[in-house]
């Protein structure tokens, strides 16, 4: 069952919504009754303040949020614009509202704008255990490169329960 989204690029005064939300989604126990939770293997926040304004100030970088009918936020975007590259990062949406359509909206509204930036290709990376999680990006056209990248050992983004790693995953736009 999908819904009308107001997707639009995230504003300042949004970012604790949106870090709200993103947390929410990734970590504690709230994440888990959504099937994108990371609580399993990592502690911490996913997300903070800081990070977000950077990620807002920084060139080539959006972050598109998307509001239902009632103007609350149920999930968001970060682009990062390399070249002719697109990054795709933080998909994140509302555990209790997954699997409505809401990530698959998000994912197109990006595809369009890394066409619009003229993008050829739009990558992410995703932790190599979430099968669920890649098997769902694989459905919607995308591949694995064949490239893995270590987990960050940045704090701010978590710490690992166990060892991890990152797959990339690219699809041509």
């Amino acid at each position: 069952m999908s819904q009308t989204l107001n997707i639009t690029t995230l504003a300042e005064e949004d970012i604790e919504p949106l870090i709200n939300l993103v947390n929410s989604a990734y970590r504690g126990e709230s994440s888990k009754t959504g099937w994108t939770t990371e609580a399993d293997l990592l502690d911490g926040l996913r997300t903070n303040q800081h990070s977000v304004k950077a990620l807002m100030q920084k060139t080539g970088s959006v972050i598109f949020s998307a509001t239902d009918e009632t103007g609350l936020m149920v999930g968001c975007v970060h682009l990062q614009q390399n070249e002719q590259q697109l990054y795709l990062g933080m998909l994140t949406v509302a555990p209790d509202l997954q699997a409505r359509g809401i990530g698959k909206q998000l994912l197109e509204a990006a595809e369009k704008y890394g066409r619009k930036i003229n993008c050829t290709f739009i990558i992410m990376t995703v932790i190599d255990i979430r099968h669920e999680l890649i098997d769902w990006y694989k459905r919607k056209g995308y591949q694995s490169t064949g490239e893995t990248r270590p987990f960050s050992t940045d704090p701010a983004f978590g710490i690992p329960k166990q060892r991890l790693r990152f797959i990339v995953l690219e699809k041509k736009l």
